[in-house]
C-alpha cells in the first residue's frame, strides 16, 4: 500500500506527489524552525527558477495562510551583506546580483546573456513599442521616418521581449506589437508605469 493510501491530508496541509506526501504545514516543528524551513523552501524555488516566481506558486510550498510577503521580507533582510538580492519584478520575485558587482562579473568571465545584446536600432524600436504600445509597423515608421524591418521585429520577438497585440484600427487591421513580462524582467521594471518619463529620458 502506498504512503498516499495510508495517510490522509487535512485541509490541504499535505500535497501528494506520486507516492510521496509533501508536508506544507510542518506542524511537528517548533514555530521558529518551521519559519526557517519555509524561508529555505522559498529560497530554493527562487534559485531554481530563471524567471520570476509568482506568489501563488510560492504559496504552494509553505503553510496555509502563511504570509509569503513576510517570508520574502525576512529573506531580503538576511541577504543584507550578500552580493545578490531578492527583488520583485513583473509578476513575481527573483534573485539578482547587485549592480555594484556587475564589473566584477564581467571581468571574471563573459557571463552576459548575449541574447539580450541590442543594436542601437533594436533598442530604439523596443523603446518605441514600450512607450507607444500597442503599435503597428506603420506607427513605428511614423516615429523613425523609415520602415522597421520584419527581421528586426522577429529578433525582438525571438528574445520574447515583444508579442502580438490587438489588431490596429488601420485599413487591413494589421497586427500591433506590445512588450512582454520578459521585457519587464530584462529592464528591472515592476510594471510599465515604472518606465522613465519621456521628457526626463530625453534630457
Amino acid at each position: 500500500m502506498s504512503v498516499v493510501a495510508k495517510r490522509k491530508s487535512t485541509k490541504g496541509q499535505e500535497v501528494s506527489s506520486g507516492d510521496r506526501l509533501f508536508d506544507r504545514e510542518l506542524a511537528d516543528l517548533p514555530q521558529d524552525l518551521r519559519w526557517r524551513e519555509w524561508m529555505g523552501r522559498i529560497e530554493a524555488v527562487l534559485f531554481a527558477s530563471a524567471t520570476p516566481v509568482g506568489r501563488d506558486d510560492l504559496a504552494r510550498v509553505v503553510g496555509q495562510g502563511t504570509s509569503v510577503e513576510t517570508l520574502i521580507a525576512d529573506i531580503q533582510a538576511d541577504l543584507g551583506g550578500r552580493p545578490y538580492e531578492l527583488v520583485e519584478v513583473a509578476s513575481g520575485w527573483m534573485f539578482r546580483t547587485r549592480t555594484q558587482f556587475a564589473e566584477a562579473i564581467k571581468a571574471a568571465a563573459d557571463l552576459g546573456d548575449q541574447a539580450l545584446a541590442f543594436t542601437e536600432m533594436e533598442l530604439g524600436v523596443l523603446c518605441a513599442i514600450a512607450y507607444h504600445q500597442p503599435i503597428d509597423r506603420a506607427g513605428l515608421k511614423d516615429i523613425f521616418g523609415k520602415e522597421v524591418s520584419r527581421d528586426l521585429l522577429a529578433r525582438l520577438r525571438f528574445k520574447d521581449l515583444i508579442a502580438s497585440g490587438p489588431r490596429s484600427p488601420r485599413p487591413g487591421a494589421p497586427h500591433t506589437f506590445v512588450t512582454t513580462e520578459i521585457f519587464l524582467t530584462a529592464f528591472d521594471l515592476h510594471s510599465l508605469r515604472d518606465l522613465p518619463d519621456l521628457e526626463l529620458a530625453n534630457e
